[in-house]
């Protein structure tokens, strides 16, 4: 990282984690923490679903994977009485394993057929919620507990979530540093080795292939990776509202993930960052014109992506890619 990319990333921290906190507590908008909390975890899963991207895969089935890291934890902390802790990498992981066994056959498949099939993943995954004897049917899984305290040789190092005046204070935090650690990841894994392959296997499969690269392989690695992200995010949210239910996650939210990437920029890596956040407020505030709001909002999408075919950040750094 250059001298530029360095004070940006500085600033950027320095918004999320001192100055939005104290705009909050000046104008006592405490609703704000649910909000932007809220677009950090889709952002998270975002990252993901640009992973797919990033080796040539459209993944329209992300939702599936937050759905099933809500309910592991949800199940985990309520009838196993796990910590939250525990629950939280155990979701993700959980989610890895299950998009590896699903990967293994699709991913061999041409984009388009992956596409496809990922499209229907998101309702399989509220049908077998809705199901399944374990996830307690339509009625879902209330009554979340809080995290509790975490604490390194007696010092607390994590307050209990219960016991603060407001909880949201210590999702919003949880939330924005497991998103900066994501897109750090992504960012790191982009300008690796293994980032160099997938962009060649974006490009030609074939090609890559012929130089002795297992791209079977690397495709499972990036779906593993993305799903663990969708299933850190879905459980994160699930303790956050205390609740999860088969339609906390439906195939519109899988579908959003994907038009966070588009907005944002697929050649970027905090592309989906970007895209979220103006996709989230952009729905809201196009609330105010009532029933036209769909009509302005997809027209919106496609003039977006008719004039920024590169996404947002195509606008502020012209020529620049994956960074």
């Amino acid at each position: 990282m250059n001298t530029k990319q360095i004070f940006s990333s500085l600033l950027f921290l320095l918004s999320i984690l001192v100055l939005i906190p104290w705009f909050i507590a000046t104008s006592g908008r405490w609703d704000l923490y649910y909000t932007l909390t809220s677009v950090a975890l889709l952002a998270i899963a975002s990252a993901g679903v640009w992973l797919t991207f990033y080796i040539g895969r459209i993944n329209i089935g992300q939702g599936a994977f937050a759905l099933l890291g809500g309910y592991i934890t949800a199940i985990l902390i309520t009838k196993a009485h796990f910590s939250f802790w525990i629950a939280l990498p155990l979701s993700g992981i959980g989610a890895a394993l299950i998009s590896v066994l699903i990967g293994l056959p699709i991913l061999r498949l041409r984009g388009v057929y992956f596409a496809m099939i990922t499209l229907v993943l998101t309702e399989v995954g509220r049908l077998s919620a809705l199901a399944l004897p374990i996830t307690n049917g339509a009625k879902g899984i209330s009554n979340i507990p809080l995290p509790g305290k975490v604490s390194l040789f007696g010092i607390p190092i994590i307050p209990d979530f219960a016991t603060l005046e407001n909880p949201r204070i210590g999702f919003y935090f949880l939330a924005v540093c497991l998103m900066i650690l994501c897109f750090a990841v992504v960012f790191r894994l982009v300008h690796s080795r293994l980032g160099h392959l997938c962009r060649s296997m974006q490009q030609n499969e074939e090609l890559t292939a012929s130089i002795g690269v297992n791209i079977a392989y690397i495709r499972i690695i990036i779906y593993a990776l993305c799903s663990f992200m969708g299933g850190i995010g879905g459980s994160i949210f699930a303790v956050m509202s205390q609740s999860i239910y088969p339609s906390s996650f439906q195939v519109a939210d899988s579908i959003n993930f994907m038009l966070n990437c588009f907005l944002g920029g697929l050649g970027y890596v905090f592309g989906p960052m970007l895209g979220t956040v103006v996709l989230y407020f952009g729905w809201d505030l196009l609330f105010q014109t009532g029933k036209y709001q769909m009509l302005i909002y997809s027209s919106l999408l496609i003039l977006c992506m008719l004039i920024l075919p590169n996404g947002l950040l195509s606008l502020r750094l012209p020529g620049r890619k994956n960074s």
